[in-house]
């Protein structure tokens, strides 16, 4: 591994959400219905954003076989027909919690903190270099790993929510897995200087950032 890959690494590995004490009560059981139920609603208004950060990072690819790859990444979370992908899942994720699925595509109830979270980064993905935008996609490391970790935890200390409302979790351990390592291939070959390389590191430090402010609001709120 170059020590660029190691830098990159090394980001999440220290700043990424997992180590949220949110994420940590989520995972040891210690969270309230109203507790889950405020967290499933705020990061949803993160999930229906994803696509659109997306459509940014694909807008600026300059070959049809990258803008290809790329949109498969859409495709995933808004599905190729209705009723498919990760959004989907996701609002059968808070039916299965108890919520409506009407509160969850209203909006309503989200936290001012996590509406700027989620700009931030759909801001970073449309202003800033090709490079940036991919560069912070790179939590993506770090997601299968959780993704395993959280399905374990609901399935022994929320058995209220059913089975079915899970698949989000399940199918992004695969999907990260891949979206992951296409984004770091990238990532290592378009930085040609050390000034690349410091704006990739960044630009994941600023959506460590992002994920971490989304959780910081929501732990604040429920409580």
């Amino acid at each position: 591994m170059n020590p660029f890959e190691a830098e990159l690494r090394a980001v999440p590995e220290q700043r990424y959400h997992h180590l949220h004490p949110f994420n940590l009560r989520m995972h040891a059981g210690e969270l309230s219905r109203e507790e889950l139920r405020g967290w499933i609603l705020n990061r949803f208004h993160y999930q229906r954003h994803i696509p659109i950060k997306d459509a940014h990072i694909l807008a600026k690819l300059p070959t049809s076989d990258l803008r290809r790859t790329w949109l498969r990444r859409i495709q995933d979370h808004d599905g190729k027909a209705p009723g498919e992908g990760g959004i989907e899942r996701w609002l059968r994720l808070g039916e299965a919690a108890g919520l409506d699925r009407k509160e969850l595509l209203s909006g309503e109830g989200v936290l001012p903190g996590v509406r700027l979270a989620v700009d931030g980064y759909v801001n970073l993905c449309r202003h800033g270099s090709l490079l940036e935008a991919v560069a912070a996609s790179l939590t993506e490391l770090f997601a299968p790993d959780l993704m395993r970790t959280r399905i374990a935890a609901f399935e022994k200390h929320y058995p209220w929510i059913d089975a079915e409302g899970l698949r989000y979790f399940q199918i992004r351990v695969r999907q990260g897995r891949q979206d992951s390592g296409e984004a770091l291939a990238l990532v290592l070959g378009w930085a040609r200087s050390r000034t690349d390389e410091e704006r990739a590191v960044a630009a994941l430090r600023f959506k460590c950032d992002v994920l971490w402010a989304l959780l910081d609001a929501v732990d604040g709120a429920y409580r």
